[in-house]
């Protein structure tokens, strides 16, 4: 079933204007938020701020910071990456949920939060997303592909504390919204990435044949298994998942991983491909993923549950 429908800023808008006003306070998104919930003798507290127009900047469990959120790209969020009819090129057309590069360690997010609602445990918003590069940038010797700074590209996103009887698994659905009068060929989705201190310098896969996590090198790479990022003896550590979504000219999940040794930061990424030769339909494109936060066997036993109940 083909569910996609078509939406830009401008209708978005334009269906706000039509809540009534008292709704409209109720959810004005200042992007300042704490979810938690217990989970493994502890909590998963969640922080999104405006600093970052709503992402996700900061995750403990059990007395550890999960997330390095330096600048506006060191977050747990979602970005894509398109091709404008071009040979595609990384960042170049690179609309980011947190902000742009040039808003780097600043207070303000060039991303703008659009709505937001917001439990004790989960959150659901909306964004406009920054281009990650401003136009004439580079990325390595390729120019930004974008003319202005603030894309018409929307991201919306759920996070939810909890799965089934899981408390430390985080449900995580993501839909792009990709505009009309855009033309691409190619569609490059991160659909989730968490940066996370060098510390969890320790990275496995997990097997779903065997059900084991197994050794795995720093990359960067890619590969069709589920990755674990620990601290060494496995006291912490976060996992990321993503059940089959099959769908016409796409690929994935496919999962990432990556040490950043200058600039003293890891990486995970959940990613899905999308190429079509006629052009990439304008509409929604929606993900399901869940991140596991515990010690390395909690996170380990998650990913097995998680697989077993497709």
């Amino acid at each position: 079933m083909d569910n996609r429908i078509n939406l830009t800023p401008a209708v978005f808008l334009a269906a706000l204007s039509l809540l009534p006003l008292a709704a409209l306070r109720a959810e004005a998104p200042s992007g300042n938020a704490t979810l938690r919930a217990a989970a493994g003798g502890s909590e998963i507290v969640i922080t999104t701020t405006a600093r970052v127009a709503g992402s996700i900047d900061s995750l403990t469990w059990n007395g550890r910071e999960f997330l390095n959120s330096f600048d506006h790209g060191r977050q747990l969020q979602s970005a894509s990456n398109l091709d404008c009819a071009t040979p595609i090129t990384a960042e170049t057309f690179n609309p980011t949920e947190a902000g742009s590069s040039r808003d780097f360690t600043g207070a303000a997010s060039t991303s703008r939060l659009l709505h937001w609602r917001v439990g004790p445990d989960s959150l659901r918003t909306t964004t406009q997303m920054a281009f990650w590069l401003a136009p004439g940038d580079k990325s390595g010797s390729n120019l930004a592909k974008n003319t202005c700074v603030l894309s018409d590209h929307l991201l919306t996103k759920r996070v939810h504390i909890g799965y089934k009887n899981l408390p430390q698994v985080i449900a995580y659905d993501v839909t792009f919204s990709l505009p009309q009068g855009e033309r691409h060929t190619q569609a490059v989705f991160e659909a989730l990435t968490g940066y996370m201190p060098p510390e969890f310098a320790e990275f496995r896969q997990f097997n779903p044949h065997t059900g084991a996590l197994e050794p795995l090198s720093d990359g960067p790479g890619e590969g069709l298994w589920p990755v674990v990022l620990s601290v060494a003896g496995g006291s912490h550590a976060m996992g990321i998942y993503a059940p089959p979504q099959p769908r016409p000219n796409l690929t994935g999940p496919t999962f990432g991983r990556f040490r950043f040794s200058a600039e003293n930061v890891v990486k995970w990424n959940c990613v899905f491909r999308l190429t079509d030769k006629h052009g990439i339909a304008p509409g929604e494109y929606a993900f399901r993923m869940f991140v596991i936060v515990g010690n390395l066997e909690t996170v380990r036993a998650a990913l097995r549950a998680l697989q077993d109940a497709e």
